[in-house]
């Protein structure tokens, strides 16, 4: 079997009230949605993100599952979460991948598209 067609979708919003500029703490929620369009169940593994703010400064998170679970999605179900992340700058964006694991016990990497977080008029 081919890699299961699983569809990613992210919302990102700036939390004000969770940020601190002038001591270089910019906050962000983003809501992901995974989808599994396959035939066949998934269960998510683990997750890597490639975060890089403003400064290019680079950073990778890796671990088990999401918000502590390992959901396992059926055929045209889909799973939701809310996280988030801290950023020194205004600007900045994330992207990665989630493992995935097959039934039939194979794995592959669900890519996760580079998006944008960015505060109410940070970018022009």
């Amino acid at each position: 079997m081919t890699d299961p067609d699983i569809a990613i979708t992210v919302k990102t919003r700036y939390l004000a009230k969770q940020s601190q500029p002038e001591e270089l703490r910019h906050a962000f929620a983003y809501d992901i949605t995974i989808e599994n369009r396959s035939p066949k169940p998934v269960t998510l593994l683990s997750r890597h993100w490639i975060i890089i703010d403003g400064n290019e400064k680079r950073r990778e998170v890796k671990g088990e599952g999401v918000v502590g679970e390992q959901p396992r999605i059926e055929p045209g179900a889909r799973h939701n979460y809310t996280s988030g992340v801290i950023l020194e700058t205004p600007v900045g964006t994330m992207e990665g991948a989630y493992r995935m694991q097959c039934d039939d016990g194979g794995t592959f990497d669900a890519p996760i598209s580079p998006f944008l977080l960015a505060a109410p008029g940070a970018i022009n």
